[in-house]
């Protein structure tokens, strides 16, 4: 006698609850996420076949072009705990918004007594403003050399590490430009630095 067969039936799975949470972390995802910054200072940066990764923490890096010099310092915390020692040496009250916003700017270029004002415009106002004229560097008015002091003592305090030093030079930027940087480096004891530059094509 045969044995009767069993009709078999597809298996079905409930998917709904998937595509729900996978929508719920995209959305999280897209709605935290913070955009890269627009670059102020067009750099053409000269080729090197040394490859070494630059850090994402606790390294400054500074942009030199047409004769302009714009810093930048990564982390957030680092970004405001700078900010607020700036403000301190400067005499200029940073309000929670301020300091908010400028721990999401990436590189700037701008006199610290014009910050505020730069600190609240968007990113094309910023652009057009007109205010990115550099950060200081003469002996007079040595401004760079205070973003560089504070910025060290901020990731001394808040990670107990030294601060990296990159710089980011235009291939076609004049010796006395990097030179005076450079001097300020030395100045603050700091002889050991990075270049930033692309990787030569092989």
């Amino acid at each position: 006698m045969s044995r009767a067969k069993v009709a078999r039936k597809s298996t079905s799975i409930d998917m709904t609850a998937m595509c729900d949470v996978s929508f719920l972390l995209l959305t999280y995802f897209i709605l935290s996420a913070t955009a890269k910054q627009p670059d102020p200072l067009e750099v053409n940066l000269p080729s090197s076949t040394y490859k070494m990764k630059v850090p994402e923490k606790d390294i400054a890096i500074l942009s030199i072009g047409d004769g302009k010099v714009f810093f930048e310092v990564a982390g957030p915390d680092i970004k405001r705990a700078t900010l607020e020692k700036m403000g301190e040496q400067y005499k200029i009250q940073f309000t929670e918004e301020e300091k908010k916003r400028f721990s999401v700017i990436g590189s700037f270029g701008v006199p610290v007594q014009s910050l505020k004002q730069f600190i609240m415009m968007d990113g094309d106002g910023r652009k057009k403003s007109g205010l990115e004229s550099g950060i200081p560097a003469d002996s007079t008015n040595n401004q760079l050399a205070e973003w560089l002091l504070q910025s060290r003592k901020s990731v001394a305090e808040l990670h107990g590490e030294g601060m990296r030093v990159s710089l980011r030079g235009d291939a076609k930027e004049e010796y006395p430009a990097i030179k005076k940087v450079v001097d300020i480096l030395q100045k603050q004891k700091i002889n050991k630095f990075s270049l930033i530059t692309t990787a030569e094509g092989g």
